[in-house]
């Protein structure tokens, strides 16, 4: 519904309860808020950002949206579907109730406050959506290289070594059509680790060419994570993943299977660790976007410069809500020491530090 349909009134700030229903909080991990959508839509609108305030838990920052899919892969959002009697606080594949460290022993009433934080903040997100479309040969990108279809590369910001460390779309799963190259990629720069972010084992080996692959005769760790950074299976799975890497030797890949959010995020977390600043963390993020976006049916148009700036952003509302449940504070992304954040992070999540020393070390 826009502006131009109806008149808003001031976005005032509401307070009202979460919905008694604990199956909702501990199957889906929905928080249901009892405001009526339409009522709610008279004073906000989707694309504005608020603040949710969720008493004796945590706050978070959420976009108004009208469907889960409207938002990135891990992040949070305030669903908001006309006619519906409530609101439904969420994250994109996860598990909001944990996130914000609701438990099996709660007591009701819970009382929830709801209030603007940027109007039409997220609107430009919402309409990027349209243009994340990929083709799925080479010959769809003109003047692509081999390596910027596969999604492959060397990660080389501040502080990595030098053919250490490598990032991709998937070297196994056909359905990209980008395994071939990935894999042949990965033969090449030597890699004798992989991390699958993406399957397990036992699913992994039901791709029909994998006996055949490079990636079969080498280390993989098959940690099989959903892409919700917040949520323990992501975290528990993070560190599974580093203690391989720990045990094993270089060089290393970090896949999912585009390569783009769960490897993303990883990526992220590992170039903050070794040093990298702000600027080196988005660029090689924003990469991923350039390398599979956009397409106008079988028409390949770049991303224009305002677009991957907007993309560059989701990987740090992603860290900034990752890192602020675990209590770390990087709200001042360009000056925050990302590095002391990323050990932080990593330390709540029940690495030792004698493991993240171990795990810089391989990585230097």
């Amino acid at each position: 519904m826009s502006s131009e349909s109806r008149i808003l009134r001031d976005a005032v700030p509401i307070t009202t309860t979460m919905v008694e229903d604990t199956f909702e909080l501990f199957y889906y991990g929905r928080v249901s808020l009892n405001f009526p959508a339409d009522s709610f839509l008279t004073m906000y609108e989707y694309g504005d950002v608020v603040t949710l305030m969720v008493d004796g838990y945590d706050t978070v920052d959420v976009p108004v949206v009208p469907y889960t899919g409207s938002v990135t892969a891990g992040e949070f959002l305030l669903r908001t579907v006309a006619g519906s009697d409530y609101l439904f606080f969420e994250v994109l594949n996860g598990n909001a109730a944990e996130a914000i460290g609701i438990g099996r022993e709660i007591e009701f009433p819970i009382e929830v406050v709801v209030q603007m934080k940027e109007k039409g903040g997220y609107l430009e997100y919402l309409e990027l959506q349209e243009y994340l479309t990929i083709a799925y040969e080479l010959e769809a990108y003109p003047n692509f290289s081999v390596e910027e279809f596969a999604n492959f590369r060397m990660v080389e910001t501040t502080g990595m070594g030098e053919g250490v460390l490598y990032r991709s779309s998937s070297p196994i799963n056909p359905a990209l059509g980008r395994n071939f190259y990935a894999d042949s990629l990965a033969w090449v720069a030597g890699v004798a680790t992989f991390m699958n972010l993406a399957e397990s084992m036992g699913y992994a080996e039901t791709y029909r060419n994998f006996p055949a692959s490079y990636y079969a005769t080498q280390n993989v760790v098959f940690l099989n994570l959903p892409a919700t950074f917040v949520n323990r299976a992501f975290k528990d799975g993070l560190v599974e993943g580093f203690r391989f890497i720990i045990e094993h030797d270089g060089p290393y890949l970090v896949h999912c299977t585009y390569g783009l959010d769960r490897t993303g995020f990883t990526i992220a977390v590992l170039e903050a660790l070794m040093g990298a600043t702000a600027d080196e963390i988005r660029v090689d993020y924003v990469k991923s976007y350039t390398n599979y976006c956009s397409f106008f049916g079988s028409v390949y148009v770049a991303l224009s410069p305002h677009q991957v700036d907007l993309a560059k952003e989701i990987i740090v509302r992603n860290l900034k809500n990752s890192f602020h449940t675990e209590g770390v504070d990087i709200r001042d992304f360009e000056n925050a020491d990302l590095a002391a954040a990323a050990e932080s992070y990593l330390l709540a999540l029940g690495m030792e530090k004698s493991e993240i020393e171990a795990l810089k070390e391989r990585l230097k």
